[in-house]
């Protein structure tokens, strides 16, 4: 069962508006104008929302590979070592008995990574094909994705500590390498997708095409 169609009373079809950056409550007329508290212009919707979100999130799905195929950090120890991919770290933990900090690798690295590309996708598919679904559990989706996807820059983290902390000379060093910067703009470009996103858009595409503004059902026709 889903609530796609069940009647609801919106702000903007109230007549209303809320600066997204200061939160006040203006009155619809005024979209296009400044906040008369911080002066931020005044949209009901994000503008270009969707655009935004599919932009960063096609940018880090092309970038998603190189950062797992390309070596993340160098480690070396009296002269010796070689460059290591994030699939290589992990299994080189494995072998080391360090289970635990293998799984925190492989869950910060991969699996949240991937997971959060996933849950990105299907929140805009289901905006730009106005498919029918669940639109609370969209919203908790989206929450969800919001709040994890910070701690995927664990390893960039790590890596940076490391590489300024472990410089002695012959006897170890530590460097990053491009797979790391390629890793860490998949996640800043994962943040931007979320941030760009406008969740109201879930809630705007279970409404009757009745209750939408002229400009929705325009969209909606195009599509």
């Amino acid at each position: 069962m889903t609530d796609h169609y069940a009647p609801r009373r919106t702000a903007r079809n109230s007549g209303y508006l809320l600066c997204i950056d200061c939160e006040k409550l203006h009155n619809i007329d005024q979209e296009g104008q400044h906040c008369d508290r911080c002066g931020a212009r005044l949209h009901s919707r994000i503008p270009n929302s969707m655009n935004l979100s599919w932009a960063s999130l096609l940018a880090a799905v092309l970038l998603f590979l190189p950062a797992n195929l390309l070596p993340i950090m160098t480690f070396k120890s009296f002269g010796q070592g070689e460059p290591s991919t994030i699939l290589g770290g992990i299994l080189h933990l494995l072998e080391q008995d360090m289970l635990m900090i293998g799984l925190v690798v492989l869950i910060a690295s991969i699996v949240v990574p991937v997971l959060k590309i996933i849950a990105l996708t299907i929140l805009l598919c289901t905006v730009q094909f106005h498919l029918q679904t669940n639109l609370r559990q969209k919203t908790m989706m989206f929450r969800v994705v919001e709040w994890i996807g910070r701690w995927s820059m664990l390893d960039i983290f790590v890596i940076g500590i490391l590489v300024a902390l472990v410089q002695l000379g012959n006897i170890a060093h530590i460097e990053g390498n491009s797979g790391a910067t390629a890793f860490a703009i998949v996640v800043l470009l994962t943040m931007f997708s979320a941030i760009a996103f406008d969740t109201r858009l879930i809630w705007d595409n279970g409404m009757p095409e009745a209750d939408l503004p002229p400009e929705n059902t325009d969209q909606k026709d195009e599509r």
